[in-house]
């Protein structure tokens, strides 16, 4: 069970997952050592999952995020997801209700890419393709 004190050192790691112990310790009022065995007590419990980076994709040369809504056309999900998975500019991914079977989240460097993408999610249904012309809020998480 968390408690407040567990939500606050979450908050800090949010904003800084490299922030030292001790710091956040002095957030919390607390020792580094006693912040250190929460964080590794929520680690284990699975609380937290991972540590993370914010990368700026067009520094990379990934100038177009897409959402892709797909319209599976076939019942063999199991092939489309293990595509899916296995394809990196498809950094998300949700089998979702409503209008459509799945939304895909895709960072990708140039049209002709994108291009050859949307051919291969042919195979398995139709699409309708948005893309991002700015991002307003960034999830660090």
């Amino acid at each position: 069970m968390i408690d407040s004190t567990d939500l606050q050192i979450l908050d800090l790691l949010k904003n800084n997952s490299r922030m030292q112990w001790k710091d956040i310790g002095k957030s919390v009022h607390m020792t580094g050592q006693a912040v250190g065995n929460r964080i590794r007590k929520m680690e284990d419990e699975g609380l937290i999952k991972g540590y993370t980076i914010l990368v700026d994709h067009l520094k990379l040369g990934i100038q177009y995020t897409a959402f892709i809504t797909v319209f599976m056309k076939t019942n063999e999900h199991a092939k489309f997801t293990s595509f899916i998975t296995k394809e990196d500019s498809i950094v998300e991914a949700h089998k979702i209700s409503g209008e459509g079977c799945y939304l895909l989240k895709v960072q990708i460097d140039s049209q002709e890419n994108l291009h050859n993408l949307l051919n291969e999610i042919l195979i398995f249904g139709n699409y309708r393709l948005n893309l991002s012309i700015h991002q307003v809020k960034e999830n660090p998480l």
